[in-house]
């Protein structure tokens, strides 16, 4: 077993090094999924009242989207994770609309209100897209800072489901029938 001499003259084993460097990453992944099943599983809240406003200058509020099924999902253009589900988000949008879902993209304070216009163009969001630029909206909803955060609220305006990162299709998908069911 090979053996070094810290600075301060105390013994350093590599299997030692080896093995702290694996129980910190276990502990950094567990932190991980502890998180994620949090934000996925915590139980329902009301969404906060709060006013948005759309790229076009629309004001609507969470007050006017009940009795509609809704996704609030904040984003940003910068957000490799937030382009990568914006093709699944536009389906989903498309397949549900129809049936009483709406969604609001919010996009973070950072983002500059020009991309956040040239993605929407670009991409022909079908849905909303709101700006937040002084972020009051991600502090209302629990202040989020990670993107993408998702929040799917119920016809009555409870918040029933949490996304940190990009929700599994058939998941969201059946979580979204229910919520159009009841």
């Amino acid at each position: 077993m090979s053996s070094l001499s810290a600075s301060q003259g105390y013994p350093v084993t590599f299997r030692a090094q080896r093995g702290a460097a694996k129980l910190i990453a276990v502990a950094a992944v567990a932190a991980i999924a502890a998180a994620g099943a949090w934000f996925a599983l915590a139980p329902s809240s009301k969404a906060p009242e709060t006013t948005f406003t759309s790229i076009q200058g629309e004001k609507f509020t969470t007050e006017s989207l009940r009795g509609k099924v809704v996704l609030v999902n904040f984003w940003a253009t910068s957000c490799v994770t937030c382009v990568k589900e914006m093709p699944m988000m536009v389906e989903t949008y498309k397949k549900y609309a129809p049936k009483g879902y709406d969604m609001v993209a919010v996009a973070m304070s950072y983002d500059p209100a020009n991309y956040v216009l040239n993605f929407a163009e670009t991409r022909q969001l079908p849905f909303k897209v709101a700006l937040d630029p002084v972020g009051d909206i991600a502090k209302a909803f629990q202040d989020v800072k990670l993107t993408p955060t998702s929040f799917l609220i119920d016809k009555q305006g409870n918040i029933i489901k949490r996304y940190l990162g990009e929700p599994d299709e058939a998941e969201f998908h059946a979580t979204i029938e229910k919520a159009l069911a009841g």
